[in-house]
């Protein structure tokens, strides 16, 4: 069964709020959705969201990327399990001469959600079968899947807002929480005392700088917040100085996890190689899709070091979806980040609510693919830019 069409939206999406943080700011959020056809009408969706400064991409690029792609390379699959060994061997031909394998992980990741989506309607299965049978060593994974538990995250603004924040998801019964840090002309010690004061002794409380400290300052930027016990310190440094985490990482008295130093499977490579982190922050987007996704799991795994599954402000459903059978089929995630989708998104692309619940915990989805239903009028609604590309 081969794909026959591949078609391709630029969404754009007006976020409920504006979303703050060190590297960049955003009231609204750009998509690309990928839907594939296959041979006998079967359809599925994917979703990535190109971001300029995490991994160069632009909403252009990616649609430059797809209709590069020769879909006849993915043959025809007699199995869902077909379908996924073949997409193992997937590679876009711009990720081959990027050293830092992230060039067109937004692109890949959608078209790959899409795929995915489309054979698993076709046989009858879930994408949650990927996460079970890719060919990964040393991943860890649960027998079955399981629910999620995500945490929460109180973004850089007034005082006012960023108290609110804290207190709903306090009250909401979170126990996890990211506070993003190093924005200009903030207190961030004083924020992490008032934050910390708010959630209380009991919550895991770790925090974001978003490449905001230069390594010269990382030391004295992380003492002034120890004594309000972050669990951790996420992107400390800019990518370009990643490098001084090797000799700095053991004297900061707190685990640094890595995200913009963290686009890809070389990524990931160098620093084990390196000892720059104690964690990994990955997201599926920026990490090419869920089989990338689950390699570098691997590694992180199999070296001992700590996985957070993170997600980019104004994912759709697709994403949310994806993340969530991630999640609920690897053990062993530190965090987990996603499915904000009615807290953040004005108007979705899915017809399902998959919003996480009371304390941040969600079940895990059932169906074929994906497990969610695009909605085409409000795809349709929500689209600024679209390509069609046909096979036969």
């Amino acid at each position: 069964m081969s794909i026959r069409k591949m078609e391709l939206f630029h969404v754009e999406l007006p976020l409920k709020r504006k979303v703050k943080h060190a590297s960049h700011e955003r009231s609204d959020s750009d998509s690309l959705i990928v839907k594939v056809t296959l041979a006998d009408g079967s359809t599925g969706y994917g979703e990535g969201v190109p971001r300029e400064y995490v991994t160069g991409e632009t909403i252009a690029s990616t649609f430059a990327t797809l209709k590069a792609v020769d879909c006849a390379c993915l043959g025809h699959p007699g199995t869902y399990l077909e379908a996924v060994r073949r997409l193992e061997a997937f590679e876009l031909a711009p990720t081959r001469s990027d050293p830092r394998g992230m060039m067109g992980n937004a692109a890949r990741c959608a078209f790959e959600l899409a795929v995915l989506d489309a054979y698993g309607r076709r046989f009858g299965e879930s994408i949650g079968a990927v996460v079970r049978t890719a060919t990964v060593p040393g991943l860890k994974l649960s027998t079955r899947p399981t629910r999620v538990r995500y945490s929460g995250a109180v973004t850089a603004a007034s005082w006012k807002r960023e108290a609110y924040s804290s207190f709903k998801l306090w009250l909401y019964g979170f126990r996890q929480v990211k506070l993003k840090v190093g924005v200009d002309g903030q207190d961030d010690t004083r924020r992490m005392r008032a934050v910390r004061g708010i959630l209380g002794p009991g919550m895991d409380l770790r925090v974001d700088a978003n490449e905001a400290w230069s390594a010269d300052s990382v030391l004295d930027r992380v003492r002034a917040i120890l004594p309000y016990r972050p669990s951790a310190v996420e992107q400390p440094v800019s990518h370009s100085e990643v490098g001084a985490l090797t000799a700095l990482r053991p004297h900061l008295g707190v685990p640094v996890m890595l995200d913009e130093s963290l686009c890809g499977y070389p990524d990931a490579v160098r620093a084990v190689d390196d000892r720059t982190a104690d964690m990994f922050n990955v997201r599926l987007s920026k990490c090419g899709g869920l089989i990338p996704s689950l390699r570098i799991i691997g590694l992180a795994h199999r070296s001992g070091l700590g996985v957070q599954l993170g997600c980019h402000p104004g994912e759709t459903g697709l994403l949310s979806a994806a993340g969530r059978h991630l999640a609920g089929g690897v053990r062993g995630l530190r965090y987990v980040e996603g499915s904000y989708d009615r807290h953040i998104l004005i108007r979705n692309v899915t017809s399902e609510d998959i919003t996480f619940g009371y304390a941040g915990l969600a079940p895990p989805l059932t169906g074929p693919g994906l497990g969610v239903t695009v909605d085409t009028e409000s795809l349709e609604a929500l689209t600024v830019a679209r390509e069609e590309i046909c096979y036969e």
